[in-house]
C-alpha cells in the first residue's frame, strides 16, 4: 500500500509536464520491476491492450494518452489494498489546448506489487472495472 500510495503524484502535479521530463520520470526506476507490465484501456476492444514490458512502456503509453491535453493532473479518491493487488480510483482532470475548463474522467488502476516493486499495472477506463479486476466488485 505505502509504495503504491508513495508513487501517486500530487493533486496539483501536471503530468504533461512529469511523463516530459526525463529526471522525474527517471527516478521511477528503482520502484518499478525491470520487466513490469503495463495494460491500458483499448479504444478498439473496450477491454485492454496488449501488455507492453518496462518502465518506458509505462511512459510511453502516459504520453500517449496525454498527447492531446495542454495539462493533465489526478486526484485519488481511494487508495484500497486488494492483497498482491492495490487499487487507486482516481479523478482525472485534462484541459487541452485553447481551453478554459478542464474535462473530469473517474477510472482505476490496479497496481501489483512483488518483492517490493511494482510488477503489473493496469490502467482501467472506469472505477468500477478496476475493483471487478480484483474481485471487489461482481
Amino acid at each position: 500500500m505505502e509504495l503504491v500510495r508513495g508513487l501517486q503524484p500530487s493533486a496539483d502535479t501536471d503530468l504533461v509536464a512529469t511523463f516530459l521530463d526525463d529526471a522525474t520520470f527517471g527516478a521511477l526506476a528503482p520502484f518499478f520491476h525491470e520487466d513490469c507490465e503495463i495494460l491500458g484501456p483499448s479504444a478498439i476492444t473496450g477491454g485492454q491492450s496488449e501488455p507492453r514490458t518496462g518502465l518506458e512502456a509505462l511512459r510511453a503509453l502516459w504520453l500517449d494518452w496525454l498527447d492531446p491535453w495542454e495539462s493533465y493532473r489526478v486526484e485519488i479518491d481511494d487508495v484500497i489494498d486488494a492483497g498482491e493487488h492495490v487499487v487507486t480510483l482516481t479523478r482525472s482532470y485534462g484541459r487541452r489546448a485553447g481551453m478554459d475548463l478542464e474535462v473530469s474522467i473517474l477510472a482505476g488502476t490496479v497496481w501489483t506489487v512483488r518483492d517490493g516493486k511494482i510488477a503489473r499495472v493496469t490502467f482501467c477506463a472506469r472505477q468500477s472495472e478496476a475493483l471487478e479486476a480484483v474481485g471487489l466488485l461482481e
